[in-house]
């Protein structure tokens, strides 16, 4: 009893001071947002700005053509018309795959399921000029509908994944109760696995918003003219030709992290419930 009430102090003040290191960076974007060009300077990066304002934000959203900076307002959506597809679409086909290879079982489908999970695992860089030339020939390159094709591909393995340890949680009666009713397999999919899958939906979604939301090097490869690019591209377009204004930069990164950010506080609960809930079997 009295190891425990020496722990849970001990362990608050851990995590609070974990959660003030994690913010640091946070607080060093938001201060410097607010600030204006003249204040910005690494000795004063800690301090308050000495007037509240939002004109740096408001620069990172419409730009400022006088001194070549293009807004992120286009390019946010260009993300949103990205990552809303590619994220459904990925959640499907690994929701099909996880319950062809959990409940479906057949000769070499462990084999298969290893060469999905292989995916995982092989560098964005290896591929590239590969992927480039074959979006090319189907014409999809330099388009947003090319990088969602990339993305779901992409998404295939870790999505699979989570739906089959999460599928294989659930009773394997109930598929058989569906056959004996005279569903078939995509009647069993509907009406038994589909309507209990909502923890697995909102942990790949979560999980596959956030890797589309934040990819990069695809984007910039893929997405070869400023009007289609992503977010993230545009973000790092966002300086100036001459001078980069770092108050106009960190306003900008917090604003295109802002999505993110929103869906984990929003759903971050039940990300975990969802991991949980395919964690055990039975």
């Amino acid at each position: 009893m009295k190891m425990s009430r020496l722990t849970r102090p001990s362990l608050y003040f851990v995590l609070i001071a974990a959660s003030i290191v994690y913010l640091i960076p946070v607080y060093v974007l938001l201060v410097t947002g607010l600030k204006s060009f003249t204040e910005v300077n690494l000795d004063t990066m800690w301090n308050l700005p000495a007037s509240f304002s939002l004109q740096s934000f408001v620069q990172a959203w419409v730009g400022d053509p006088s001194k070549g900076v293009i807004g992120l307002s286009g390019n946010f959506m260009n993300s949103l018309m990205l990552v809303i597809p590619a994220t459904i679409i990925s959640a499907l086909l690994g929701s099909m795959n996880g319950y062809v290879l959990s409940k479906w079982r057949f000769r070499g489908s462990e084999l298969l399921f290893t060469l999905f999970l292989f995916g995982m695992f092989i560098p964005y860089q290896s591929i590239l000029i590969p992927l480039v030339q074959t979006l090319q020939t189907m014409g999809l390159y330099g388009s947003i509908p090319g990088l969602i094709l990339v993305h779901v591909i992409y998404g295939i393995p870790i999505t699979t994944l989570i739906f089959r340890n999460y599928y294989a949680t659930v009773p394997h009666e109930l598929v058989e109760a569906g056959r004996i009713d005279g569903a078939g397999f995509f009647g069993i999919y509907r009406h038994i696995l589909f309507p209990i899958s909502l923890p697995g939906f909102v942990v790949v979604m979560i999980w596959e918003f956030q890797a589309v939301w934040n990819d990069f090097l695809f984007a910039v490869i893929i997405t070869n003219k400023p009007a289609v690019q992503p977010v993230t591209v545009a973000l790092n377009n966002l300086a100036g030709s001459f001078v980069v204004e770092w108050n106009v930069q960190m306003a900008g990164a917090l604003l295109a992290a802002l999505p993110t950010l929103l869906v984990y506080i929003l759903m971050g609960r039940y990300f975990m419930r969802g991991l949980l809930a395919g964690s055990v079997k039975g």
